[in-house]
């Protein structure tokens, strides 16, 4: 390629979007393996194959492996998804990278929204949990552990 080109390409997602991204897939998945292996003793892999579930239906459980590793790459691409949604809207809004904690923290609230009565409702999988304390720390999580990394990493990236 001639380096005219190479010159002037620029990644789709700034480095600390697609590490925003990641912390924010990995922090989630990490609390649903802990709190249901700890609640019901399900394994990891079962987690994983229940996101392939929001496309596969009740098949993904019968999937082995490869469902388990299809629902951990639909998992991150989706955090992912997430983040560059935010980088994007805090392009034209200010506020979103000036009050990362705050606006991570709404924005976190509204993917919890998004995610478990629209999305999962649409999907294959069937209705989620509805364990008060799955729904209680599963609010906390998407706020601050979610919406506030993807939030900060968006801020280190328009800094860079």
């Amino acid at each position: 390629m001639p380096a005219s080109l190479t010159a002037t390409r620029r990644p789709l997602l700034p480095g600390p979007v697609l590490l925003g991204g990641l912390a924010a897939g990995a922090l989630d998945i990490a609390f649903a393996c802990v709190f249901w292996a700890v609640k019901a003793g399900v394994p990891a892999t079962r987690i994983f194959q229940s996101v392939a579930a929001g496309l596969l239906g009740e098949a993904s459980f019968a999937g082995g492996s490869a469902t388990a590793v299809l629902g951990l790459a639909l998992h991150f691409f989706i955090a992912l998804s997430m983040a560059a949604a935010y980088w994007l809207a805090s392009r034209r809004l200010p506020l979103l990278h000036e009050r990362p904690w705050l606006c991570g923290a709404a924005y976190g609230l509204l993917l919890y929204a998004v995610m478990n009565w629209v999305v999962v409702p649409l999907s294959a999988a069937g209705p989620g949990s509805r364990d008060p304390l799955w729904v209680t720390l599963g609010i906390l999580v998407h706020m601050f552990l979610i919406g506030v990394p993807i939030a900060l990493a968006s801020r280190r990236a328009r800094s860079t």
